[in-house]
């Protein structure tokens, strides 16, 4: 079968990737490709393997059988090449993963710095440019236990960004955080979504998916058993799994 995302420059390629945690086997001969620029959205009942398979995409975990290719280099190849792709994916967590001795600016400029090689000065520029793109440039001297969780999550996603990634990976980036802090985590994703990177989302926030996602993979068991467009994924579902989910999740 045909995907909208297999045309053949793909951003990201699985291919019959296996991913197991002792017995249990998470991830199951997954095929998948992503074209530059897509916006998809992974969503799926819990323990189904979204959040597996998109730490897949950057190595996180690493699996146990098959290829991921990231704009077409096999980053599981310990090779120069490899190590450069992945320095072009970036990666936005649950938890933030903020450093708390260091301020939201030191928590921006250390990548850059580190891997990218930039000067204090430079560096310092870049992290205040993407802290003004998602609205927090004002709480740049605080440390992250100084903000709201929903400050944290734009600090951490200001902090993916100074890299300047082609990829921005999102695992759940607002389940940590209470109801009336998620819509500006959202805003600042929606905001991104329409620059044009490649972006892969795990996420309940089926608001955000019908607006933001070109298309929406659902996993159950390891397994994607729909692979849609918005539209479609929301008016006509093909399997009752599917159906059953976004009855029980837009029901709240």
């Amino acid at each position: 079968m045909t995907t909208p995302g297999s045309a053949a420059a793909a951003a990201i390629r699985l291919e019959r990737v296996d991913k197991y945690y002792g017995a249990f086997h998470a991830l199951r001969a997954i095929d998948l490709a992503i074209r530059p620029g897509e916006r998809v959205v992974l969503c799926g009942p819990s323990g189904s393997g979204k959040s597996t398979l998109i730490r897949c995409m950057n190595l996180l975990e690493r699996p146990e059988a098959g290829a991921v290719r990231i704009e077409g280099v096999d980053i599981l190849a310990p090779t120069r090449a490899a190590a450069a792709a992945l320095r072009r994916v970036g990666m936005v967590f649950q938890q933030f993963n903020l450093f708390p001795h260091m301020t939201v600016l030191e928590n921006c400029t250390l990548a850059p710095m580190l891997v990218g090689g930039r000067s204090a000065p430079d560096a310092e520029a870049l992290a205040m440019a993407y802290l003004e793109k998602v609205r927090i440039a004002e709480q740049a001297a605080k440390y992250p236990g100084q903000l709201s969780g929903g400050q944290q999550q734009r600090a951490a996603i200001a902090r993916a960004l100074t890299l300047e990634p082609d990829i921005l990976l999102f695992d759940e980036p607002t389940s940590a955080l209470d109801p009336e802090m998620i819509k500006e985590v959202l805003d600042v994703m929606t905001a991104l979504a329409r620059e044009g990177r490649t972006m892969v989302c795990v996420t309940h926030e089926m608001g955000f998916a019908r607006e933001a996602a070109d298309r929406i993979l659902f996993m159950d068991a390891g397994a994607i058993v729909e692979d849609l467009s918005p539209a479609a994924f929301f008016t006509a579902p093909g399997t009752e799994r599917a159906r059953a989910f976004l009855q029980q999740i837009l029901a709240h």
